[in-house]
């Protein structure tokens, strides 16, 4: 048998140990969870599973296995009362999944080798024995890392069952049965669905959950591994791991988003990030302790419990200021202190330049008619554009959009969805005012099919009030049809030769983010003709994009992964960006968001 079989069976008979056999002894604390208005659920359950199997056997179907059940082994003759076993059984099926999620999670280190491949103790290992710090260092000049997280609201727990779910992992990794039991007869009283649809921003709520207990911590912790064992490598790429963020802007997935919730989802991401430095500076402060330190980090919990904490306190906290208090505190420990814990304090510093007040960058995305709608509306209620604008020809409207001078209120728009998408737009340059230029800086058009369809949504950020050379966003087209795919290319080829759009890429960096889809274009032609339009796509693109001194981001839509490649001037450099399922935990997932990274 190799090397690796034997870790295979070494592997499953762990799991079977760590999961499996004890999955088994703590189900049985389920018989006493506490559901509502039906007793020995537990027992019932059993009995209805064999009686499921017999009647599939008997080929009945759904409904007379049902009722034969309900007729032989309850008591049950009202709709209502046979309705609630069947839902308590879901219930408890639910808790089920949580029950063996949580374990997987207790064991997951000792399941999963640590230090093998695919880990950074592994790569670290091997650019050691390769020699090869320089070729580390190069390559990470030009790659990143962004996970985004999208929802899907009736697809995830809720913050409190999550907290749940994480108290009880860790009671499960210590073998803490009494605690253990409590957590499981919580969960037996606790919702895990409301009976209203989520908000929008009670989506977003949940999903921060996310960035402050799993995400803050793994990325710092990623990174402050590499700067101490590859300081020259990661000195030049301190943002390696960014976040991404979509509940909360994204127009077209959700159409219930308004300008309102973008503001609320931008406060809320900006709060969590600034409550865990407030949490790490809770706890260096038992530490930093000496003479001189000491004050300037107590001045720093102050200031970090003000913004967040006092109520109608103007918000006056920027990311520099935070690095400047921990670089002092820094220089004090390392000249004065010995560098007692100065560990502790460049994780803290790492975490910052990571995240700085945004935490996630919140994508802003609407649909291309939306924005044609929207300035059809403005040529009939305002002279900023021809008032026949809605029946010239394409390049009539370009030439238009080219001559457009000037602001418009949102208030003169009657209609609400045009009126929020302007108002939107506005809200992307108070979001950067308080979050910094990286909390809202992608805005994704939806079907895009020609140059008009980004021009009209650049023209819409001056009408906004924006001055069009501190445009500071990045107009993303999402081509999703395999028509669309194929005619890419031309789309962008005129784009890049129209002089205003031309100037605004120079003034960011000359970098073009182009969003391809992937679910619409599996509808139109089929898995394989979508995957061989994105990947003729690509092509086409980066040699546009070369042709004309032009880096360009491919930002691929696949269901509930993304990746991005940056496509150089010479050569492929991988900017991978993925989203994060968030689904219901299941026994597949480890109990955690996992991370797909994929390129070409």
């Amino acid at each position: 048998m190799n090397n690796t079989a034997l870790k295979m069976n070494s592997s499953l008979e762990v799991f079977q140990n760590r999961v499996g056999t004890r999955f088994e002894m703590y189900n049985s604390l389920f018989t006493s969870l506490p559901f509502h208005r039906v007793e020995k659920t537990g027992v019932l359950l059993s009995l209805f599973v064999l009686h499921c199997e017999e009647g599939y056997q008997k080929q009945q179907s759904p409904r007379q296995i049902i009722q034969s059940f309900l007729a032989q082994y309850t008591s049950y003759q009202t709709e209502q009362e046979q309705n609630d076993i069947l839902f308590r059984f879901i219930q408890y099926a639910e808790r089920q999944v949580v029950l063996f999620d949580a374990l997987e999670e207790g064991a997951f280190s000792e399941i999963h080798d640590m230090h093998g491949i695919g880990t950074m103790k592994q790569l670290g290992s091997a650019v050691v024995q390769a020699k090869a710090e320089d070729l580390l260092e190069q390559k990470l000049k030009g790659y990143a890392v962004r996970m985004v997280l999208t929802a899907h609201p009736t697809q995830f727990y809720p913050s409190n069952v999550l907290g749940i779910i994480n108290d009880l992992s860790k009671a499960l990794a210590t073998d803490d049965t009494s605690l253990a039991h409590s957590y499981l007869r919580q969960l037996g009283k606790t919702p895990f669905f409301k009976k209203e649809k989520p908000t929008p921003y009670e989506e977003a709520v949940n999903l921060i959950w996310f960035l402050e207990n799993v995400f803050y911590k793994a990325a710092g912790n990623i990174m402050s591994s590499l700067k101490n064992q590859f300081p020259a490598a990661a000195k030049h790429n301190p943002k390696l791991i960014r976040m991404g963020f979509w509940p909360g802007g994204d127009r077209d997935g959700n159409p219930f988003v308004k300008a309102e919730t973008t503001l609320r989802v931008a406060d809320a991401l900006r709060s969590g990030v600034v409550r865990s430095y407030y949490r790490n500076i809770r706890a260096l402060k038992r530490r930093l302790t000496f003479k001189g330190v000491e004050s300037v980090v107590k001045d720093l919990e102050t200031r970090l419990y003000n913004n967040l904490f006092v109520p109608g306190y103007t918000f006056d906290l920027t990311k520099e200021e935070i690095l400047e208090a921990l670089q002092e505190i820094k220089v004090l420990l390392i000249e004065e202190h010995s560098s007692l814990f100065l560990n502790q304090v460049e994780a803290l510093i790492t975490k910052v330049e990571l995240f700085g007040l945004y935490f996630a960058s919140l994508d802003i995305r609407q649909d291309s008619s939306v924005h044609a709608h929207l300035l059809e509306e403005l040529a009939l209620v305002t002279d900023v554009l021809p008032g026949d604008y809605a029946t010239l020809s394409d390049s009539d409207k370009i030439e238009a959009l080219k001559a457009v001078s000037g602001s418009v209120e949102p208030a003169v728009l009657e209609d609400e969805l045009l009126r929020d998408t302007l108002e939107t737009i506005g809200a992307i340059q108070t979001i950067q005012d308080y979050n910094g230029e990286e909390g809202c800086h992608r805005y994704i058009i939806s079907h895009s099919t020609s140059a008009l369809n980004v021009l009209e949504a650049y023209t819409l950020f001056k009408l906004n009030g924006w001055q069009e050379t501190e445009i500071s966003v990045d107009i993303v087209p999402l081509f999703e049809t395999i028509d669309d795919l194929r005619n890419a290319a031309d789309v962008m080829r005129q784009l890049y030769t129209y002089e205003p759009y031309s100037s605004h890429l120079r003034r960011r960096g000359n970098v073009q983010t182009i969003m391809l889809g992937f679910s619409d274009g599996t509808k139109d032609g089929g898995y394989f003709m979508a995957n061989w339009s994105i990947y003729k796509a690509k092509a086409a693109l980066t040699e546009v994009s070369r042709e004309y001194g032009l880096e360009v981001i491919f930002f691929d839509g696949r269901g509930d992964r993304l990746h991005a490649e940056v496509a150089k001037r010479n050569s492929f450099t991988l900017l991978w960006e993925v989203t994060l399922p968030t689904k219901k935990y299941s026994s597949q997932s480890r109990g955690r968001p996992s991370v797909l990274i994929s390129g070409m």
